[in-house]
């Protein structure tokens, strides 16, 4: 049955800003937020009134259809998430599953990544319910409240990757616990990657390899995106253990070392199975638990970023933007404020076929800046151009900045218009870590190319395996506006 209903919405009272800066989350910047929002507008969708609607996944389907999980264990179908008055329709799909935490589609059935399994959904006599509640994967263990299982869409070979949180994100106490496994289109379940802690979403850039979002705490100074290389030990070793039941791997790798003096790059050299952050995510500058990865696939229609990454984060409700490349065969980029003042805690992200990035979640358990228990939310690109810095690229001798319009040539090359710090954090099995190692790369020489939009600094003093963080609060357009967001955050990996 389709319904339609209303929403009330709810002010921000001081108590919720108090309790907010009580758990040491920042409140949202409404100056920043109402400035993005002449580019990207936020806008809720309403939803029925007669459940609780914090959406964990979406997935596309034929037609305008989007498919929505809940934490609650309901799937409906949508139509009409882009219409102008915001008013969708939604039909009860399915229910009865625990947790869902991926939703994927494929030949007329959807794929719900629940706690305990994979299960293929199918609407048989087509009277728009599930019938056919089907096991595709039970290959791993569960039995406590929080050990999330998120999964993926299908990869270009018709796989499906789930990612395994650990026991209370600490230990792993039941079978694959902390890692990653690929279920193939012919049935099996092939443990992939281990050493994840607590991820928080799966997702593939344009190029079709696989990523995940990780959680600061141990092993982990700080959240990031890294890549679901097959074979990588992603940096918790805790679920080595698991190593024997998984003999195509070989042996588990060499458990590496760990504490105050520790750096992870160092001991990718020393843990030849040990895949480093592709991109850090600065505690707190970018968010505290990064969760979903969406790829911008909409071929304009969502503004200038086409073909990158976007990001979302439980804590801080926001969305960051993310800049990938693969140099000597390791991904590394930039990371970059987005869009701040979601209602709620984002745990699920997806892009409708005509661009528009829809996201919803709750605040439920964890502190939020958002103070909605739920919401479902859309960002739509308002079509007018932000001045932003587009793509930051490795050069042997600095970074190429792309910026989205032509830049004002005085102070695009001058550079006392840029600053620089770089900074890593501990590789340490105590939780999370402070910002160490502090420098300050000097920026010594600018010059525009004759496309009027790439600037290349040269920079004395870059450092593999640290944070890159360049701020540009100098640059104008060639009309004269500063940059919307004068921050980024570059992850080097590897030198050209």
């Amino acid at each position: 049955m389709v319904v339609r209903f209303v929403i009330i919405l709810l002010a921000l009272s001081p108590a919720l800003f108090a309790q907010v800066e009580a758990a040491g989350v920042t409140p949202v910047d409404a100056g920043l937020a109402g400035r993005e929002n002449i580019y990207y507008a936020l806008e809720d969708l309403l939803t029925p009134w007669s459940t609780t609607v914090e959406a964990t996944a979406f997935a596309r389907m034929p037609d305008d259809r989007v498919a929505i999980s809940t934490r609650r264990g309901d799937v409906f179908i949508t139509t009409g998430l882009s219409r102008a008055n915001r008013v969708p329709d939604y039909s009860l799909f399915a229910s009865g599953l625990h947790e869902i935490l991926g939703l994927a589609y494929k030949d007329g059935a959807l794929y719900a990544t629940q706690q305990g399994e994979v299960t293929r959904l199918v609407d048989e006599d087509g009277d728009g319910r599930a019938d056919l509640f089907e096991t595709v994967s039970n290959a791993w263990g569960f039995g406590d409240y929080h050990e999330f299982t998120y999964g993926s869409k299908f990869d270009r070979d018709g796989n499906l990757w789930i990612a395994h949180c650990l026991t209370r994100s600490y230990t792993s106490e039941r079978l694959f616990r902390g890692w990653v496994q690929r279920i193939t289109p012919d049935g099996r379940t092939i443990p992939t990657c281990s050493g994840v802690r607590s991820p928080g979403g799966l997702g593939m850039n344009a190029e079709g390899d696989m990523f995940y979002t990780e959680s600061q705490g141990p092993w982990n100074g700080s959240c990031g995106l890294k890549h679901l290389r097959p074979g990588a030990f992603l940096g918790h070793p805790i679920s080595f253990k698991w190593y024997e039941h998984a003999p195509h791997l070989g042996p588990a790798p060499k458990v590496p070392n760990g504490g105050r003096d520790v750096r992870q790059y160092n001991e990718v050299k020393n843990v030849p199975e040990l895949m480093p952050t592709s991109i850090v995510l600065p505690y707190k500058k970018m968010g505290q638990s990064a969760s979903a990865i969406v790829l911008d696939d909409s071929g304009g229609a969502f503004g200038p970023f086409e073909n990158q990454l976007f990001v979302s984060d439980y804590t801080l409700c926001l969305v960051m933007r993310l800049y990938l490349e693969k140099v000597n065969g390791v991904y590394q980029g930039a990371c970059f404020p987005f869009r701040q003042g979601y209602a709620t805690g984002l745990i699920g992200m997806g892009m409708t076929r005509d661009g528009h990035l829809v996201a919803g979640g709750c605040s439920r358990g964890w502190p939020t800046r958002g103070t909605k228990p739920y919401a479902l939310q859309r960002l739509r690109w308002t079509s007018k151009m932000p001045f932003e810095i587009d793509e930051m690229r490795i050069e042997k001798d600095g970074f190429a900045l792309l910026f989205t319009k032509p830049v004002d040539p005085k102070t695009a090359t001058d550079v006392r218009s840029y600053a620089m710090t770089s900074y890593t954090y501990r590789y340490q099995k105590v939780y999370g870590s402070p910002e160490v190692d502090h420098e300050t790369p000097r920026i010594v020489k600018a010059s525009l190319d004759a496309d009027g939009k790439t600037v290349h600094i040269t920079v004395e003093g870059l450092r593999v395996g640290h944070v890159h963080e360049l701020t540009g609060n100098g640059v104008r357009s060639r009309d004269g506006d500063p940059l919307l967001h004068p921050v980024a955050y570059y992850t080097l990996n590897a030198r050209r």
